[in-house]
C-alpha cells in the first residue's frame, strides 16, 4: 500500500494470486488525479509489467461516486505557456502508454463519473464493466478549454467511433453506462451491489486463457493503433498558450461559468 498525505490521495496495488488490483485513492475529490498520483499509477505499471504471476490488472475507483473524475484542475494554475500544456500531455502519454502496454489484460470497474483522466485511463484498458449511474466524457469544451493528444483522441476513436468522439470533444457530451454498453464500449452494465462480482468473474475468466494468446493479440491491437500518429504538439502549444485555456482554469476554481473569447 502507498503512504501519502490525504489531500495528495493515493494509488494502492494489491495482488491477490493471479489478479492485481489498483484503486485510485481520492474519494473526498472524486478521486481527480494529483502529480503524485500519476507517479504512483506509473510505479505499479512498472512493477506489474515484468510480473509474469499477474494475469489481469482490475482498475477501481475508491467510494461510490467516481472512477476517476480527471486531473486536478487547480495544478493547472501553475502553468505559464503553452510549452508547459505539450509537457503536461507528454506526462499523460507516458502515464497512458505504459498502462495500455501492459502484457496482460487490464479491465476498468466504473462507478459514477470517469471523465477527462479517468476516461483516458478506462480506455487505456481492455475491458470495462460499469455501474448503471456510469458518465464517460471529457467535458472539456464547457469546462476548462484545454485539448487532448493525439493518441489519446486516437483510442477514443478507436473505442467509440469517431460521431461519438467529436461528441465528447467537441459538444461536451457525457455517454451514460447503456449507450457505452449499446455500442461496445462498456462490457456488461450491473447494479451497483453486483458491480464486483461481474468484474470478478470477467477477471477470473480472462486469467484462465491462454496468456501468450492474449499478450500478442493485445500487443498487436496496439501496434495497429499507434501507427502513423501524428505530431499534434503544435495544436496542444496553441490551446494551453490560449486565453481560453486560463479564463477556464480560472473560471473553474472561482466557481463561476467561463467567457469564452477564442483566442
Amino acid at each position: 500500500m502507498t503512504t501519502t498525505p490525504a489531500a495528495e490521495g493515493a494509488v494502492h496495488l494489491r495482488i491477490e494470486g493471479a489478479i492485481a488490483s489498483i484503486t485510485f485513492d481520492r474519494p473526498q475529490a472524486r478521486n481527480a488525479l494529483t502529480w503524485s498520483m500519476y507517479e504512483q499509477l506509473q510505479a505499479h505499471c512498472e512493477r506489474l509489467r515484468d510480473d509474469a504471476s499477474v494475469r489481469v490488472v482490475r482498475f477501481q475507483g475508491a467510494g461510490p461516486d467516481a472512477f476517476v473524475a480527471g486531473t486536478d484542475i487547480a495544478q493547472f494554475q501553475a502553468f505559464a505557456s503553452g510549452d508547459d500544456g505539450v509537457a503536461y500531455e507528454r506526462r499523460i502519454d507516458a502515464a497512458m502508454a505504459l498502462l495500455e502496454s501492459l502484457p496482460m489484460p487490464c479491465v476498468a470497474v466504473v462507478r459514477g463519473w470517469c471523465v477527462g483522466g479517468g476516461l483516458a485511463i478506462a480506455t487505456a484498458c481492455d475491458f470495462r464493466v460499469a455501474a448503471p449511474d456510469a458518465k464517460f466524457g471529457v467535458p472539456i469544451a464547457r469546462t476548462l478549454g484545454n485539448c487532448l493528444s493525439a493518441a489519446n483522441v486516437a483510442r477514443l476513436v478507436a473505442a467509440f467511433g469517431r460521431p461519438r468522439a467529436e461528441r465528447l470533444l467537441l459538444l461536451a457530451d457525457l455517454i451514460g453506462a447503456d449507450e457505452a454498453h449499446a455500442c461496445g464500449y462498456v462490457t456488461e452494465v450491473a447494479a451497483p451491489e453486483a458491480l464486483d462480482a461481474v468484474a470478478d468473474r470477467l477477471c477470473q475468466r480472462l486469467a484462465s486463457l491462454a496468456p501468450v494468446t492474449q499478450q500478442v493479440g493485445k500487443a498487436t491491437l496496439n501496434r495497429l493503433l499507434q501507427r502513423d500518429l501524428p505530431d499534434a504538439e503544435d495544436l496542444i502549444r496553441r490551446c494551453y498558450g490560449s486565453e481560453d485555456f486560463r479564463e477556464g482554469v480560472n473560471a473553474f476554481v472561482g466557481k463561476r461559468a467561463p467567457v469564452w473569447r477564442g483566442r
